[in-house]
């Protein structure tokens, strides 16, 4: 019986599977999947993506072949039990023969939790679940919250200086926190190289991402993944305009002209009365150029649109994580709605000071400590001399 040592390495195995299947296996989780012989050699090994269609545990078996009987099988995430767009994974596993499963953590669709173990352990396999499973839980997050509420997993994200400031004053020149789209942009970074390549990760390995409106009427930016690794859908790219005032011109509108009208890659809630005739017209010219307009309700209170229906239309279309890199006025709307699951948020080694420079949040703010957001589970890291702060506002796998 291999030892605590040996299942954990071959479980990093599997994760470092699974995570290949960034941004390509989305709206389904990510699935690593490795056999072990009984002399200790690895037989076979899967990662799962959607247009591949067979499961990491599947492809590991048909990779092993006749090695994968009496084989331990090293997974990240239950085999599943039900019938999808393929048979359960569970009945696979027992038909080939393997002798033991070891996996981080259970499936965390809680109509079919437990049931592949279950399975397995009457057919007489030996079941062992939990090494690993704070990595593995982290992983599929935003699985977990988009197949247990049918919304996207939701993570503010935000550049800032150690005071908290986004920005100069608006009339100051170069000094937005923007994303060099392309090479024609020159502007005063707040964060370094290293920081604002990986908030370029941090994009891609997001179904979607939201801005409202003032950020494309300052930085007319594009919103694109500029990362290296592939992708399964184009990252969605959606803008909070509650009176359609996105401009035909806009290098993102202009975009998805270009791109023709497969793209569906742009995606714009409002909330004006659609009977005006300058709202109808604005509409009809922006669908005209392939942008997607969806009207939606907007707060009572404030006039700004409903974030909750926002989550709501963007679950609809099995967009299962979120990316919120707004302005101060949107990054206040998220926290005060309540929608923010977690934070990504950089720091750059610099003050500002002032009082007009742009903080991070702008609003009427919470009016005391028990009101507070409050960020949970926090977590550093290093980018050469900025760093960021992740932690979590609600438990992605909680109700």
């Amino acid at each position: 019986m291999p030892d605590r040592s040996t299942d954990e390495q071959f479980l990093h195995r599997a994760l470092d599977l699974a995570r290949q299947g960034l941004a390509l296996a989305s709206p389904n989780p990510l699935v690593g999947a490795v056999l072990l012989d009984p002399s200790g050699n690895i037989v076979g090994t899967g990662s799962y993506t959607y247009d591949g269609v067979k499961h990491a545990e599947v492809q590991a078996i048909e990779h092993a072949g006749g090695k994968a009987r009496g084989a331990t099988l090293y997974i990240n995430m239950e085999p599943c039990s039900h019938q999808g767009r393929t048979p359960p994974c569970a009945d696979a596993v027992i038909a080939a023969g393997i002798r033991r499963v070891v996996a981080s953590m259970p499936d965390p669709n809680p109509k079919v939790s437990g049931r592949g173990f279950e399975k397995l352990r009457a057919a007489g396999v030996l079941v062992e679940v939990g090494a690993l499973e704070a990595q593995a839980r982290q992983l599929n997050e935003a699985f977990a919250r988009y197949i247990r509420h049918g919304v996207p997993l939701v993570t503010l994200k935000s550049a800032m200086t150690l005071d908290g400031k986004i920005a100069p004053p608006p009339k100051a020149q170069g000094h937005t926190e923007k994303t060099p789209d392309d090479n024609e942009f020159r502007g005063n970074w707040i964060t370094g190289e290293a920081a604002r390549a990986h908030a370029h990760e941090l994009r891609h390995a997001h179904d979607a991402i939201l801005v409202g409106i003032g950020t494309i009427l300052a930085d007319n930016p594009l919103l694109t993944d500029r990362s290296t690794g592939p992708r399964r859908r184009r990252l969605l790219r959606v803008i909070l305009d509650s009176h359609l005032r996105l401009p035909l011109d806009s290098r993102l509108v202009r975009s998805v002209a270009k791109q023709g009208p497969d793209a569906n890659d742009v995606l714009v809630f409002y909330s004006v009365d659609d009977k005006d005739k300058n709202t109808e017209k604005k509409k009809e010219e922006l669908e005209a150029r392939g942008v997607r307009v969806e009207q939606i309700s907007s707060d009572k209170s404030d006039g700004r649109l409903d974030l909750r229906e926002v989550l709501r239309c963007l679950g609809q279309l099995e967009i299962t994580s979120l990316l919120i890199e707004g302005g101060a006025a949107v990054n206040w709307t998220a926290l005060a709605s309540r929608v923010v699951d977690k934070v990504f948020l950089y720091y750059a080694p610099v003050i500002l000071g002032g009082t007009d420079s742009i903080p991070f949040a702008a609003g009427q703010g919470f009016r005391d400590m028990n009101e507070a957001a409050q960020i949970k589970r926090v977590s550093l890291h290093r980018f050469g001399e900025d760093f960021a702060v992740e932690g979590y506002l609600r438990d992605p796998y909680g109700e």
